[in-house]
């Protein structure tokens, strides 16, 4: 689970790593890279390049997304940018612009 939260009211600009996931409510610009899980949630707005184990996402995120786990774009998502990850789900209603490409 996630240890860190960016909230509704925060704005983030710059780069993000470390190894604790993170859960993200508000705006972040930049890239991240944690080696947990990433859950960006239905208002959030990222754009920056995502690195992590696990990511989630049912905001909006504009850029690269490369997971060594699994990636899962819920409904309610918008995304533009490339995937890559050994695993996909993608919800009925994900809005998706870019390539996806599975690590076997």
């Amino acid at each position: 689970m996630p240890k860190t939260t960016i909230g509704k009211s925060l704005f983030l600009d710059g780069e993000l790593t470390g190894k604790d996931g993170l859960i993200i409510k508000g705006k972040l610009n930049g890239n991240i890279k944690v080696e947990g899980s990433i859950l960006v949630e239905k208002d959030a707005i990222v754009k920056a390049d995502i690195h992590a184990n696990n990511v989630k996402i049912s905001g909006e995120v504009k850029g690269n997304i490369s997971s060594t786990g699994n990636v899962h774009y819920m409904e309610d998502s918008t995304v533009t940018g490339d995937t890559k990850t050994s695993r996909i789900l993608i919800e009925d209603g994900a809005t998706i612009k870019g390539s996806v490409h599975i690590n076997i």
